[in-house]
């Protein structure tokens, strides 16, 4: 197995969305970020792209673990037609507050099935470094439809000040 990069991007100066396109194959694709902070405490959302534009319809399912280091973990589920993923915990603007993540994106490229995610990621919900918070999850987009990338958004508006952000196709070698 091995991975080949489609598309990176390193935010510098804010913007409001990050979107990775690229993918135009049926195989499994993987998605990093790192370092991710807002202008303002926020939420990420997470969206298909369909020709490089993010849907923002109301089709988003999900459901997670909560990973909690201050206290017990938990469930987030039934969470369904939203219009984004969101697996953040409360991203800030500096410190140890940075969203980190990965997620796997499957049958994106098949127009006669939905796309889906797998996800894991850890951010501090405080600057003390003591609040360590994880998802670990997996969401739906109920459209059969192709969808070509992902895109980020701060849900509350908010823009990204920093974060690498970087999409791969996943070969297997025979």
């Amino acid at each position: 197995m091995g991975l080949v990069q489609v598309r990176t991007n390193t935010v510098t100066s804010a913007v409001a969305s990050v979107t990775l396109t690229g993918i135009d194959s049926d195989d499994v694709y993987m998605c990093a970020w790192s370092n991710v902070f807002c202008s303002a405490d926020d939420d990420i959302g997470i969206r298909v792209t369909t020709s490089g534009t993010p849907d923002s319809d109301s089709e988003y399912d999900y459901a997670s673990k909560d990973l909690k280091a201050s206290g017990t973990f938990g469930n987030t589920t039934g969470r369904v037609n939203l219009d984004d993923w969101d697996f953040s915990a409360g991203v800030g603007t500096s410190g140890a507050k940075s969203d980190n993540g990965i997620m796997y994106l499957l049958n994106f490229n098949n127009s006669s099935e939905f796309s889906f995610i797998t996800m894991e990621n850890v951010t501090n919900r405080n600057d003390a470094n003591d609040d360590l918070f994880g998802f670990q999850g997996g969401g739906v987009h109920t459209v059969a439809e192709t969808n070509d990338g992902i895109s980020f958004r701060c849900q509350l508006g908010n823009n990204f000040v920093s974060g690498t952000y970087t999409l791969y196709r996943i070969i297997w070698y025979e």
